[in-house]
C-alpha cells in the first residue's frame, strides 16, 4: 500500500475553455513538477485527447486516469473515470448520440486534437460545452454500466455544481464521490466521500488542490476501493 497524491480533474486544449499550452507533454511534465504522482484527463463531453495523454504520461513514467467531465439536462457536472480507454470511449459514443447535432467550428474557442507529441491532428466540431439530454441519474448509471467511477463536480460552485443547479442532491443518486474545490468551502456534512482536485483549465493550476489515496496501485478499481474504505484502501484530502 502506498500514497498517491492525484489531480483527476484536468482539461486539455480540447475542452474550449481551456487554455492553448493544456497539451499532453506540458500537463505530464508539469503534473510531475507539482509532485502528483497521477493524474486525470477529463475534458468537457469528450474524450479524443486521453490517449495522448495516457502515452504522453507513459513515457514520462506517470499514471494517467482516463476520464471525462460530462455536462448533464439540468447542466450538472459530472466525473467520469474509466478503468480503460475502451471503457471511456463506450461513454463517449454515448455522450456523442445525446449532445446537439450541427458543426459548431470553434464557436466558443479551439477544441483542439493532438498527439503524444504535442502535434495538433484535428479540431472538434461538436458543441462540447453544451449540455446533453441525459438527466444526472442517467449520466451516473451510464458511468457506471462501464465500470466507471461517478464524481460530482465541484458541488461548491454555483455554477454547473450538483447543487448551485438543482439547490439538492437527489436521493439515491448513486455517487461514488463529491468534488470540491477546497476543504474549506464545505459548510455541511454528506453522506458522500468528500475529493478536491484543480479542475485545472491552465498549467500552473495543476495541482493546487488534490487527493491523497491509500491504494496498491495506480487505477480506478483501487480509487474505487479507496473511496469505499476497503480492504484498507482509504483517501486522504490534502
Amino acid at each position: 500500500m502506498r500514497k498517491v497524491r492525484a489531480d483527476l480533474h484536468l482539461h486539455t486544449c480540447l475542452s474550449p475553455c481551456a487554455d492553448a499550452q493544456m497539451q499532453a507533454t506540458a500537463i505530464v511534465r508539469e503534473a510531475k513538477k507539482a509532485g502528483l504522482d497521477m493524474i486525470g484527463i477529463s475534458d468537457h463531453n469528450s474524450a479524443e485527447n486521453v490517449a495522448a495523454v495516457v502515452k504522453a504520461g507513459a513515457r514520462e513514467g506517470l499514471p494517467v486516469i482516463a476520464g471525462m467531465e460530462i455536462t448533464s439536462e439540468e447542466e450538472v457536472h459530472i466525473l467520469g473515470l474509466f478503468n480503460t480507454e475502451q471503457d471511456l470511449m463506450n461513454m463517449q459514443d454515448v455522450i456523442y448520440q445525446n449532445l446537439p447535432e450541427g458543426d459548431y467550428g470553434q464557436a466558443y474557442g479551439p477544441q483542439t486534437v493532438i498527439d503524444e507529441w504535442d502535434n495538433v491532428v484535428g479540431a472538434n466540431s461538436r458543441l462540447l460545452l453544451g449540455a446533453t439530454t441525459l438527466t444526472v441519474e442517467e449520466v451516473v448509471d451510464a458511468i457506471h454500466k462501464r465500470s466507471g467511477v461517478a464524481i460530482a463536480s465541484h458541488i461548491d460552485r454555483e455554477r454547473f455544481g450538483l447543487i448551485g443547479q438543482l439547490g439538492f442532491i437527489p436521493e439515491g443518486l448513486k455517487l461514488d464521490a463529491l468534488e470540491v474545490s477546497s476543504l474549506s468551502s464545505v459548510e455541511q456534512e454528506f453522506d458522500y466521500p468528500i475529493v478536491t482536485f484543480s479542475d485545472a483549465h491552465y498549467l500552473d493550476d495543476i495541482g493546487k488542490s488534490s487527493t491523497c489515496f491509500m491504494i496498491e496501485d495506480a487505477s480506478v478499481d483501487e480509487i474505487r476501493k479507496a473511496l469505499r474504505n476497503e480492504m484498507g484502501r482509504k483517501v486522504v484530502v490534502n
